[in-house]
């Protein structure tokens, strides 16, 4: 079997190895791939992985042999899945090992919008407390979770993972997710987005990209938000409308923003969340400890190892 890595360097920057996919064929990673170099590099590949390279359909009319495409992440919307299910090509996912990672991330957003250590800790080191006139000081409300209102927006692994933290900080939880109505927790009520968006204090987006929540948040929603309240997306880029939330930044229709993620990855430069008022942005890292990265390369050997057994696992298509 042939196996062609389109982009590995962000799962495997050099501190993991390749060796459990290399002992399964004849293996050759890239670290990236422009679009115009796809076709030629699967050329006589059997099996493609992919992070966020494309795989489209006019792909996979020119990569005849390809059988077996391994997405190295959850979500798989950079593949044309019906163009694969059409030529026979199972597509598999990497649905499980970010949650926590990405949980960790959520409450590192939050933490940071509500203690502002790092801008306080660089205060300290520039010298602003030894000026200090008095024993402490702080430049920003600092504001206790206790008692706060969480909304989880998709309340799948990471959504219930995220619950399960804000409730360790005695935060009142409520969920949306247009599956399940019952969150098998009496603490956590199960309620419409109205509710989400009017209630909370801080609004969390676990929602896979969909036509359905394609810019769910938008200016009428973040209307409807409190003047105080916080959003966080580690998610999907446009599940957010990035104009309408850099708006509501900017006139204080809510408090900030912590996001992992933007529509457009890596951002063009005129993208006004780069510029809005108390919005915090990470270049989408949420899933990208160690030890996330290890298990996403462990359950893609696997995923690999599956379908040469003739069992393909994980498959989206």
């Amino acid at each position: 079997m042939k196996i062609v890595v389109l982009d590995g360097y962000t799962l495997n920057p050099g501190d993991l190895s390749w060796e459990g996919l290399s002992a399964l064929g004849d293996l050759t990673v890239y670290d990236r791939t422009p679009y115009d170099q796809v076709v030629k590099r699967l050329e006589g590949a059997d099996i493609a992985l992919t992070n966020k390279t494309i795989i489209d359909r006019a792909v996979l009319e020119q990569s005849p042999n390809l059988k077996f495409i391994s997405v190295l992440a959850t979500g798989y919307d950079i593949v044309d899945v019906k163009a694969a299910r059409e030529r026979g090509i199972p597509v598999s996912n990497v649905p499980t090992y970010g949650t926590l990672s990405v949980a960790q991330m959520v409450f590192a957003h939050l933490l940071n919008l509500t203690q502002h250590v790092a801008e306080h800790a660089q205060g300290v080191a520039q010298g602003r407390w030894l000026a200090s006139p008095d024993w402490c000081y702080w430049d920003y409300p600092l504001i206790e979770l206790a008692g706060l209102t969480m909304g989880i927006i998709g309340f799948g692994r990471i959504g219930r993972t995220t619950a399960k933290i804000a409730k360790a900080f005695e935060m009142r939880v409520i969920a949306y997710d247009a599956y399940i109505r019952d969150s098998g927790d009496p603490d956590i009520e199960m309620v419409n987005l109205d509710r989400i968006f009017r209630e909370s204090d801080v609004i969390s987006l676990h929602c896979p990209l969909t036509p359905e929540t394609y810019n769910l948040v938008n200016a009428e929603r973040l209307r409807m938000m409190k003047p105080t309240a916080f959003l966080i997306n580690t998610s999907r880029g446009a599940v957010v409308n990035n104009a309408d939330l850099a708006d509501a930044l900017n006139r204080g229709l809510i408090a900030g923003a912590g996001l992992d993620v933007l529509e457009v990855e890596p951002p063009a430069a005129d993208n006004p969340l780069l510029t809005a008022k108390n919005c915090y942005i990470t270049p989408h890292i949420s899933w990208a400890t160690r030890s996330a990265r290890a298990r996403l390369m462990q359950a893609t050997v696997e995923n690999v190892a599956a379908f040469i057994a003739g069992k393909p696992q994980n498959v989206v298509n």
